[in-house]
């Protein structure tokens, strides 16, 4: 028995020496190179040594290209959209814009009764087209590039909505039926330049619930870019640099960079009247379904 505990003993002092002297050993170190893109590839240029693989480093360093693509995010002009209206988010390299089309301002177009409902004062009631807003539940969508690019040719805008204003309504041109001017329609726009029509409550002019002669934001159209009032932010005045579509690249209140936007033109119509967008897409039309 004596021999035996002796055995134990001396097997235990053994099992500790072993464990001391591998916990005095020092650790193997490798170089291990960081891997950005988390490709599996290494970037030579950077790396750090470690007895332990860190995370977002590898053990090869043969990645000649290691960077990050930008992620995608959304334009800070979408902020001012009405949030009651809309639902905007990202769908991969795209903006998927969703609104109800009703707008977020009085009108003598929503029913009587509505909270938002007003007297006419430009228009009146015999001159107003038929239907309310309220008649108008739909809902729209329009997807657009993150980042939209000016088209090689232009394209003729159609009739029905070609774009989406602040306000969650949709944008019109300057046509009131097929190669028919709005003109015969202006007695029926209200005070903010909208009315009723056969898909939506619309705008074709200036919408003066929020902007009269200035640099607000309008909505977007439906080729990706944003559409402003008839002043530049960048100068605070009329900018004489405008395409045949009242597009031109400066910087805007929404992109200190400067991009690529139109502006309502500056060019009465009718003596009195400004139309939104009596131009051409300069970039690609997406529909709005």
């Amino acid at each position: 028995m004596k021999n035996l505990s002796t055995f134990f003993l001396l097997f235990f002092c053994f099992m500790i020496a072993m464990t001391t002297a591998c916990n005095d050993e020092e650790c193997i170190t490798t170089v291990w190179y960081q891997d950005a893109d988390q490709d599996g590839l290494g970037d030579s240029n950077v790396s750090q040594e470690s007895c332990e693989q860190p995370d977002g480093f590898v053990s090869n360093n043969t990645d000649e290209d290691d960077s990050v693509a930008d992620v995608p995010s959304l334009h800070a002009a979408f902020e001012a959209f009405d949030q009651e209206s809309f639902n905007i988010y990202l769908d991969g390299s795209d903006v998927v814009i969703e609104t109800d089309g009703l707008p977020n301002h009085n009108s003598p177009y929503w029913s009587d009764g509505h909270p938002l409902d007003i007297e006419p004062t430009v228009t009146s009631y015999a001159s107003m087209a038929p239907g309310f807003i309220d008649d108008f539940n739909g809902s729209y969508t329009l997807t657009v590039p993150t980042v939209p690019s000016l088209a090689s040719n232009s394209t003729a805008t159609g009739l029905g909505p070609i774009g989406f204003a602040i306000s969650g309504s949709m944008i019109y041109n300057d046509e009131e039926g097929p190669g028919i001017p709005i003109d015969n329609a202006l007695p029926s726009l209200d005070f903010t330049a909208g009315h009723t029509g056969p898909q939506s409550y619309h705008y074709h002019l200036e919408p003066h619930a929020w902007s009269t002669d200035d640099d607000k934001l309008i909505g977007i159209i439906s080729d990706g870019f944003f559409i402003y009032g008839r002043k530049c932010h960048s100068t605070g005045n009329y900018p004489t640099d405008l395409d045949a579509s009242g597009g031109h690249i400066s910087t805007t209140q929404h992109n200190t960079d400067g991009e690529y936007h139109y502006h309502i033109q500056n060019e009465a119509y009718a003596g009195q009247y400004y139309i939104i967008f009596p131009g051409d897409y300069q970039g690609t039309p997406n529909a709005i379904q």
